[in-house]
């Protein structure tokens, strides 16, 4: 079974454990997220998936993202701009952001935990969480600059 597959199956077993019915555009928004690396805002979702759910509305993705969030399969992801973006991987990770096309990409450095148990020591905070973003070029859009000069 692909990696995908069986993150495709457990979230609908998490799903289906929390009494959430799953229904065939539900399906779709779990298997896009998880096939997605893209961290899609939920217009990007509706979009993608218009075509097999001609029905299906905006709202549509927007609750079942909720439905996704609550039940801890998705995270919420705000930059500051008006549209979210939404992420399947839930564990703890970093992203790093283009400025210039908004592409958000993933990456993992286990030795910022060290900085939460040094700001909870200095501070005194109980800290419950922290968030790093890096910004800078992708390697698209740096070519396509290269390629303008």
């Amino acid at each position: 079974m692909a990696m995908s597959d069986t993150q495709l199956k457990s979230a609908l077993d998490t799903l289906k454990t929390t009494g959430v019915r799953i229904t065939p555009q539900r399906h779709a928004i779990l298997e896009y997220l998880i096939e997605t690396m893209s961290h899609p805002t939920a217009d990007d979702i509706y979009k993608a998936l218009e075509h097999k759910f001609p029905n299906m509305s905006v709202a549509t993705v927007y609750n079942n993202l909720r439905v996704f969030r609550e039940s801890g399969l998705v995270r919420e992801l705000t930059y500051g701009d008006n549209a979210s973006r939404f992420d399947f991987v839930t564990t703890k990770h970093y992203h790093i952001i283009c400025e210039l096309c908004g592409k958000i990409v993933d990456f993992h450095y286990p030795g910022l935990d060290e900085v939460e148990h040094l700001a909870a020591h200095v501070t005194g905070f109980k800290v419950n969480s922290h968030r790093l973003e890096v910004y800078g070029t992708c390697p698209d859009c740096e070519e396509k600059a290269t390629k303008l000069q």
